[in-house]
Formats: C-alpha cells, sequence, structure tokens
C-alpha cells in the first residue's frame, strides 16, 4: 500500500521553495516590464509567429547571463560597479556607469508613460497628473519602505503576469504552427525584423537586470550577516540555492514571454492588426480572456491596465535601483535599501533623480507606447560591451575563486555576447 502523502510537509515544502525565490524571481518578473508587454506584443502583431523562437532560445543564454550576475555578487559582496572600480580602468567604469544610468532612465521614462496610458483606459483624468502621481508613489515605495517589506511587495506583484498564460489557452490556437514556430528559427534579413528583435533581446537580456540582480544578492548576503571583515561567507550549498531562484525566475520569465508573443500573434496579427499605436491597441490581445463577459472591450482594458501598473510598480523601482547601485558604488556611497534616507543620501539622490529624468522624458512628444519599443532596442544595443565584462569577471580566477564560471557558463555568455553584438551591428548596417 502506497504510503499517503502528508499535506503539512507537501505545504512546508512548498513555502520552503517559495521563500528560496527572492533576486532571481523578482529580476525575471521585471523583465516582464511594459516595455517587454510593448515589444512582444508588437512583435507577435507585426510579425505573427516569426519570432516565436525567441522565448525558447533566449532561455539558456538568459539564465547563463543571470546566474553569472548573481554569482558575481554572491561570491564577492559588491555589485558589478564595484568590481569595475577595482579591477579596470576609471574610463571603462564611468562608460559601464554611464550605460547602465541613460539605458535606465530612458527605460523609467517609458514605463511611467505606459502606466499613465493604461490608467486613462479606466479614468479620464490627464496624462500629466498620472505621470506625476505614479512617479511620487514609487518613489515613497522606495524610499520609504522597509528592504524586507518591499522585497515581499515584488514577490507578489509578479502574479500581474498572469493574465497572458491565461489567454493563450482561452484562444483556439494553431498548436502545430505554434510549435513549428517555436522551435524552428525564422529569419528575415531587413531592418524592420532586426530591429524588433534587438527590441526583443533588449528586453529580455538587459543591462539593468545585471546590476540589480548582483547587488539584491549582496542585499541578502549583508540581511542574513553573510559579509564579514569584507568578504562574502559562501557555500556550494548557497550557489545552488541562488542557482535555483535565478532558473525559476528565468524560466518563468521566458513562459511569459512566449505567452505575450503567442496572443499577439494570433490574437492582433491574425485579426488584422499589425502595429501596435495605442494602449488600447495592446489591451486588444486580452479581449478574448473576457469576451463571453459583458463590455469586454472595458474588462479586458481593466485586465490590461491592472498588469501594466503592477509591472510598472515592480520594474521602475528595479530599474532606479539598479542605477542608483552602480553610482553608488562607483564613487563609494553608502548604498542599500535597507538604509533609511538620512543614512544614504546619494543613492537615494540617484533614485530620485533617475525617475525624475525619466518623468521628464514623457513631456518631449515621444509616443509612450512606441516609446517602450525603442527603450529595448536601446537596452540590446547597451547590453552588449556590458556582457563582455561580465563574461570576463565571472571567469577571473582572482576574483571569483573557485566559483568562477566553468565552461558551460562562459561559452554561453561568449555566445550571448557575440549573437546580441552581430545583430546590433547587423541592424545598423541595415538602416
Amino acid at each position: 500500500m502506497l504510503p499517503t502523502p502528508n499535506k503539512k510537509s507537501t505545504k512546508r515544502k512548498f513555502w520552503k521553495f517559495f521563500t528560496l525565490l527572492g533576486p532571481g524571481l523578482t529580476t525575471g518578473a521585471a523583465d516582464d516590464d511594459p516595455s517587454g508587454i510593448a515589444t512582444y506584443s508588437q512583435t507577435g502583431a507585426q510579425f505573427g509567429y516569426g519570432q516565436l523562437w525567441t522565448a525558447l532560445y533566449m532561455l539558456p543564454f538568459m539564465t547563463a547571463v543571470q546566474e553569472a550576475c548573481a554569482r558575481i555578487g554572491l561570491v564577492t559582496g559588491k555589485g558589478i560597479a564595484a568590481i569595475v572600480k577595482e579591477h579596470y580602468s576609471r574610463t571603462v567604469l564611468y562608460a559601464v556607469v554611464g550605460l547602465v544610468v541613460v539605458a535606465n532612465t530612458i527605460n523609467i521614462g517609458a514605463d511611467i508613460g505606459a502606466m499613465a496610458s493604461a490608467a486613462q483606459l479606466l479614468i479620464p483624468v490627464n496624462f500629466t497628473f498620472l505621470t506625476l502621481f505614479f512617479t511620487a508613489v514609487i518613489l515613497v515605495l522606495e524610499i520609504f519602505t522597509n528592504y524586507k517589506v518591499y522585497s515581499k511587495i515584488l514577490k507578489w506583484l509578479a502574479l500581474a503576469l498572469l493574465a497572458y498564460p491565461i489567454t493563450v489557452f482561452i484562444v483556439k490556437q494553431p498548436w502545430l504552427t505554434v510549435l513549428k514556430a517555436t522551435v524552428i528559427p525564422h529569419f528575415e534579413f531587413n531592418f524592420a525584423f532586426l530591429f524588433i528583435i534587438i527590441g526583443v533581446v533588449g528586453t529580455t537580456i538587459s543591462p539593468y537586470m545585471f546590476f540589480w540582480e548582483a547587488s539584491q544578492e549582496v542585499e541578502e548576503q549583508k540581511e542574513k550577516h553573510r559579509i564579514k571583515n569584507g568578504r562574502s561567507i559562501v557555500t556550494w550549498d548557497r550557489i545552488r540555492s541562488m542557482r535555483l531562484d535565478n532558473n525559476a525566475g528565468m524560466i518563468i520569465s521566458e513562459i511569459t514571454t512566449w505567452c505575450i508573443l503567442l496572443v499577439g500573434a494570433t490574437v492582433l496579427h491574425n485579426s488584422g492588426v499589425r502595429d501596435i499605436n495605442t494602449a488600447a491597441d495592446a489591451a486588444k490581445a486580452l479581449e478574448p480572456l473576457v469576451n463571453s463577459f459583458p463590455n469586454a472591450g472595458f474588462l479586458a482594458k481593466l485586465i490590461f491596465s491592472i498588469g501594466i501598473i503592477g509591472l510598472g510598480l515592480l520594474a521602475v523601482p528595479v530599474l532606479s535601483g539598479s542605477a542608483a547601485y552602480a553610482v553608488a558604488e562607483a564613487v563609494n556611497w553608502k548604498a542599500s535599501l535597507n538604509f533609511k534616507l538620512k543614512q544614504a543620501h546619494g543613492f537615494y539622490g540617484v533614485i530620485t533623480i533617475a525617475s525624475i529624468i525619466g518623468l521628464m522624458i514623457n513631456f518631449i512628444g515621444i509616443d509612450p507606447v512606441k516609446a517602450l519599443i525603442y527603450a529595448a532596442v536601446l537596452n540590446g544595443v547597451a547590453a552588449v560591451p556590458l556582457l563582455f565584462l561580465i563574461a570576463k569577471i565571472a571567469r577571473n580566477k582572482n576574483i571569483m575563486g573557485e566559483y568562477r564560471s566553468g565552461w558551460l557558463s562562459t561559452g554561453l555568455l561568449w555566445f550571448t555576447f557575440v549573437a546580441m553584438g552581430a545583430a546590433a551591428v547587423a541592424m545598423f548596417f541595415t538602416i
């Protein structure tokens, strides 16, 4: 007779697994930010199933890159900018920090604008007021909320991603075609295809994710008192826990990416919508989720808006926070979300300034939805030189000791660098 499963034991194991999830899950969820949703939806609308394969083939490379970044933070007890400062020239340091700050600030602006546009689908409130409101809410949460509490908020906000996977199985799909498009890569050598594929890769393997996950591993080490005399205490068990967290976050992120691409292709492209110009256009992708209810159009807008706003609240602090960690590490400021405002003026100053400049980008006449896609493309280009440095650092025995990258991790990192670099060059060439 088979033993009866112990419900308490199963529940305990589930919660133990969930408590292991932290920086990796948060980073993976933040990857599907408003910029990601807009870029993936536009890709599905424009090319149908033609880029579904990117979600599958990006997974191992995205996972390897984020694992390397997390391992750098975990092993050294320092963020990436601090490591660059110790081992490279000031020119390299300032270039790295500059890239992250500029890319993140533009992304912040695009995400805030998208949140305001999404809110306007539900309430007739002035766009300027909404951008100011969301910026203020995010700054208050990030500056005045304890990190432990805030990290829990970030975890639960990740549930906003569920709308797209549910829609995938509500809509009738040509599953054989979908399977082929997912497994067999399709490629076109023209500017439109390369531009959007750089956007897809850039919003998936983004500079802010590199710095955020490394810095959050350092935060976790500090929180658990595993940094003593300037050295991080780490074991292979801790490395394995980090990998579990990282792998779970990246898998969830890429499943969601695949679902957004698929919904965009089936719902938008197949019904003749090839270009997403407004938040309302993007919201149409979710109409099948509620088409059996009265006023389905409004419900689709409601679900879309909740997702965009929830993920914006998740992603904007990650963007401004990763920029602040980079600057603070470069100039030896105190940097931690556990510090109060009076303990880390510079750190929170960067968060505030990046958020305000991002906010101001919304008033220069760029369409909020298009800005999201442009931000994704910028991330794809900016990630290339940063990947080169991460691959070098992760493999350096003097920095990483016995925990440096093995042959598989190293190979995946260098392939990602070469592939993203080649795609960026090809895009500029086809202009």
